[in-house]
């Protein structure tokens, strides 16, 4: 079938992708999508996920079935186009903190082939895994409390071992953002280790997608006069970049990514 083909090359490229993208993407129902789904994972062509599929590949199965996987499907094109932008902010020599957000997981992995001589620290086993694929950057991971969800260390040791570090710039995804208030987020041991970083850090990067915009969660993490600049997507509404920059925020807005071809059902 057409469709599958279709399916089998775009996973081949991004990796991953929820169930309510393809069928946005092709023009059909989720079921149409899911069944599809079904017949390619029959074959072995694909994993199933929870929400989604991805790449029938051995490196991928760690995240079989893991919340953080669920996340990492959403807004795939938006999440690339923003780490593409901030992995360009980022120079030789610093010291850089990535968090374990998805949007931060694809700037991993550009920063492992595309950036030298950095210091990443990180409580993330997956930034680490990403970046430390060669010798060109060197990866300090806080250890901690290890959270299945996040793939990530929190807790007391995770952030007395965060305190002790003074990254020149700090990446961090989100939850919910208030251009006019700040960041939240619903698990609050990892919010806790990006409080720290964020007070200790002389640049504070904010990646987030359209999506995030508007939203709150559990509980505030960093306060709208912690984050220095914020990379976004252009169908983040233009409200809320308007309130960033009264606030003195530099703003960065990547250019618009083209909408797959669309099938007939």
């Amino acid at each position: 079938m057409r469709r599958e083909q279709l399916i089998l090359e775009h996973i081949e490229t991004s990796g991953t992708s929820s169930y309510e993208g393809l069928a946005e993407m092709f023009g059909v129902s989720v079921m149409t999508i899911r069944r599809d789904a079904n017949r390619l994972a029959a074959r072995g062509a694909v994993i199933k996920t929870l929400g989604g599929i991805q790449k029938a590949a051995p490196e991928a199965t760690n995240l079989h079935e893991t919340a953080l996987f669920s996340r990492l499907a959403m807004q795939r094109r938006e999440k690339k186009a923003i780490a593409r932008r901030a992995v360009d902010l980022l120079e030789p020599g610093q010291t850089v903190f990535v968090d374990g957000g998805t949007t931060c997981l694809e700037l991993a992995r550009l920063a492992a082939h595309e950036r030298k001589g950095l210091t990443v620290v990180t409580n993330s086993i997956m930034v680490c895994r990403e970046v430390g694929q060669n010798g060109d950057n060197v990866v300090i991971g806080f250890g901690g409390q290890y959270d299945p969800a996040s793939l990530s260390f929190a807790g007391s040791t995770c952030e007395e071992e965060a305190a002790k570090f003074f990254p020149d710039v700090a990446l961090f995804s989100t939850k919910g953002l208030i251009p006019t208030d700040g960041t939240y987020e619903s698990f609050v041991p990892t919010l806790r280790v990006k409080q720290i970083v964020a007070k200790h850090s002389k640049r504070v990067l904010l990646l987030a997608d359209h999506t995030k915009f508007g939203q709150r969660a559990l509980r505030k993490a960093l306060d709208i006069s912690q984050i220095h600049e914020v990379v976004t997507d252009a169908a983040t509404p233009a409200a809320g970049l308007a309130a960033l920059k009264r606030l003195g925020k530099r703003v960065w807005v990547t250019e618009s990514v083209p909408q797959a071809l669309r099938m007939e059902r």
